[in-house]
């Protein structure tokens, strides 16, 4: 899981550096190795597998049901009330400033995530998070 907010400050999901959602060092959201928010392995935000950002079952960011990343109900990566990952208020997905307990995912950089939905034909999911997105 990763900081997948949209601040860009130290802690964002937008942010490049150590605990950022875009750090490409060890552990971080943009990192291609092991743990790393793009790494294909199993716990990489690229994995098809159980637990991955890919994942089309349960937990999954291509899951649809409950606790998914595609989910638009509480809880969902497309849900747009507090907690979900189309939230702009606090520990949402679209917060843009600093946050205590910011919004967490196993999916990879919201960007890299939009091209695997069109890449897959799921545009209708990918539409409606670049809805959000402008």
């Amino acid at each position: 899981m990763w900081v997948r907010n949209r601040y860009t400050g130290p802690g964002g999901g937008l942010y490049t550096g150590p605990g950022g959602g875009l750090y490409t060092g060890p552990g971080g959201g943009a990192y291609t190795g092991p743990d790393g928010g793009l790494y294909t392995g199993p716990g990489g935000g690229l994995y098809t597998g159980p637990g991955g950002g890919l994942y089309t079952g349960p937990g999954g960011g291509l899951y649809t049901g409950p606790g998914g990343g595609l989910y638009t109900g509480p809880g969902g990566g497309l849900y747009t009330g507090p907690g979900g990952g189309l939230y702009t208020g606090p520990g949402g997905g679209l917060y843009t400033g600093p946050d205590s307990s910011p919004y967490m995912s196993n999916i990879p950089p919201l960007e890299v995530f939009l091209k695997e939905l069109e890449k897959r034909n799921l545009h209708h999911y990918a539409n409606i998070i670049k809805k959000h997105l402008h």
